[in-house]
């Protein structure tokens, strides 16, 4: 009898384990198509919108989208990192731009491969600044990583893009915010560091869109409200799956993002993949799955 007690509750447990690894699947599938789209916006809005425009706004209108939810849970505001967070935001406030140049003067699928290499600089961070000892299966997805890197780059054109490296330079400095959260999760809750850097972020914004305001139309205003509502709801699902399942099951799904933002990229622009960008993006990707893997054991 005990044990057929036990045999059912294990059963059950399983099946509980089994619905929660199909939503976390669900919810990053979701954020992956959320991703392709909000690249897709981006790419309309810098055809008439400056990048720091385009950042400014993203901004207000997810702090409006979350403004509801911080007024009714306030005592999350209690930090104890308050120059830190003034900091990370400004970092933020530079990635979105660096990233927003990029996609704005590259193929969308690059700049998105590009910013997948964040996991390999978070990575190297942890080596230099965390003190955090490298190991050998890391180190070659390292490697590997940098591999599918250069093969976007290609060092020793002289026609090399400015916009690419401005991919580069928002997925290291994205990589440095990721770093920066590693410590200040330690004290701070997730839904405290959200809500400072959405709270942050839109003062700091103001001055560099005002330098480049082009006012915005009523449709392109449309376009920014929806980017900032697809920003909350992919910060959303991500933070909901990370929640429901192992993190180094979750984040390599977010690879399908690469494959929709290829596809709206050739519906809506016509643009395609050259051969070393497909092999680059593959690099990258086995890099990044090699380290998610290693992270599981």
């Amino acid at each position: 009898m005990v044990l057929r007690e036990m045999k059912k509750d294990g059963e059950k447990i399983g099946h509980q384990a089994d619905r929660r690894i199909v939503a976390a699947t669900g919810l990053m599938i979701g954020a992956a198509v959320l991703g392709a789209a909000d690249t897709v916006v981006v790419r309309l809005l810098t055809q008439d919108l400056h990048p720091f425009v385009i950042a400014f706004f993203r901004s207000l209108f997810g702090l409006l989208f979350v403004a509801p939810w911080i007024l009714r849970k306030r005592a999350m505001l209690k930090t104890n990192y308050s120059g830190l967070h003034l900091l990370r935001a400004g970092l933020k406030l530079l990635t979105l731009a660096a990233f927003f140049f990029a996609i704005a003067g590259v193929p969308l699928a690059d700049v998105t491969a590009i910013a997948f290499t964040t996991p390999i600089f978070v990575t190297l961070g942890a080596w230099i600044f965390l003190a955090e000892q490298p190991q050998a299966r890391r180190v070659v997805a390292v490697v590997i990583g940098f591999g599918g890197v250069l093969l976007f780059l290609q060092p020793g054109r002289e026609d090399i893009s400015t916009a690419l490296l401005f991919a580069v330079a928002g997925a290291i400095l994205n990589a440095v915010i990721h770093l920066m959260l590693k410590k200040m999760s330690g004290r701070d809750p997730t839904d405290t560091l959200v809500a400072w850097n959405l709270i942050l972020i839109v003062p700091l914004s103001m001055l560099p869109a005002w330098w480049f305001w082009t006012t915005p139309t009523w449709p392109q205003l449309g376009l920014l409200a929806l980017q900032g509502g697809i920003g909350v709801l992919n910060m959303a699902a991500i933070t909901r799956a990370m929640a429901l399942a192992d993190a180094s099951y979750v984040a390599p799904i977010d690879f399908l993002r690469l494959p929709m933002v290829a596809g709206f990229a050739f519906v809506f622009f016509a643009e395609t993949l050259a051969a070393w960008s497909v092999v680059g993006a593959a690099i990258i990707f086995i890099s990044t799955l090699v380290m998610a893997r290693r992270a599981r054991g």
